[in-house]
């Protein structure tokens, strides 16, 4: 297949984009700039200039192609909800394109919805206002529309060495710039995670394999790892204080981020796993923290 790609080199596109490549499927790359263009070429990808705010260029990307993944998203917390709901528009102007035809559509969203006591497995659909939810709706309006999408659901943690701007960098830059790594009431939330060289053959496999529309996939290597452990590594490799925090004392201290270090999102693969076929192999999450993945040099 011709496979349009959004955020093809990033961090998790860049995984994706090899993966296809490597099974024998062409890509399309959308790059916003020269040096992404160039990226994409050297990876023996084909570019596709335009951006997320280009709705017209997304649209004939997609119409180019025989399949479309959509890992693009602008990492811009303090406009979050904003870029969640540009996410929505990207998610329908694709969709656009796409309606009339059979072509696969594959739209990126996270386990990071629910928080909560108890599992979440792929059959769960939030009922919360966390502005993420924005993709899924568009995702679902989209469907309606007759057009075939699957939902793939990251973890918090996407790991693995070239990891600069995800949640465990993150908390290793809150650590050092305040001098200590913490955690919420305890810390005895939990975080799934899974390598992206993993996820990257999820994205492969769900778009390979026949979908109903309206699916969702979990790209969930590991169900739950306590936030505390995260924490105490970081701590120990930083030789900083470890504490835990009060909800109040979290919002000072995180940011934008105390959200996300409350998280309790204990969540299954074992309908996409069974599924698709799919068996995650790669370094657990403590298993690249403890590596070079994430520290590297005097701390």
């Amino acid at each position: 297949m011709k496979v349009f790609v959004t955020g093809a080199t990033g961090f998790v596109g860049t995984a994706v984009v090899q993966e296809l490549l490597a099974n024998g499927h062409e890509v399309l790359g959308l790059a916003r700039s020269e040096e992404s263009a160039h990226k994409l070429m050297a990876a023996g990808a084909r570019a596709h200039r335009g951006d997320l705010n280009d709705f017209e260029s997304l649209k004939s990307g997609a119409a180019a192609s025989d399949a479309v993944i959509h890992l693009g998203f602008v990492h811009d917390f303090t406009r979050f909800e904003e870029m969640c709901k540009l996410d929505g528009q990207v998610i329908k102007a694709i969709g656009e394109a796409l309606q009339g035809t059979d072509k696969p559509f594959l739209i990126t969203s996270g386990t990071a919805l629910f928080s909560k006591d108890g599992l979440t497995t792929e059959t769960d659909r939030s009922v919360n206002p966390h502005p993420r939810i924005a993709t899924e709706n568009a995702a679902d309006a989209v469907a309606g529309k007759g057009v075939k999408v699957a939902v793939v659901r990251l973890s918090p943690s996407v790991h693995g060495k070239g990891d600069v701007i995800g949640f465990v960098p993150t908390l290793i830059r809150i650590a050092k710039e305040k001098g200590r790594s913490a955690v919420v009431n305890g810390g005895h939330n939990l975080w799934p995670a899974v390598h992206k060289s993993d996820a990257a053959k999820l994205y492969r496999l769900a778009l390979e394999k026949p979908f109903e529309s309206g699916t969702r996939y979990h790209a969930v290597g590991e169900q739950g790892i306590p936030f505390k452990d995260i924490a105490a590594y970081i701590s120990d490799r930083l030789q900083v204080p470890l504490v835990s925090l009060t909800n109040d004392e979290a919002a000072e201290h995180f940011g934008w981020f105390a959200h996300f270090s409350k998280l309790n999102n204990l969540t299954s693969s074992e309908e996409t796993k069974s599924v698709l076929g799919w068996k995650p192999q790669h370094q657990t999450l403590m298993e690249d923290l403890k590596s070079d993945a994430y520290f590297t040099g005097p701390q």
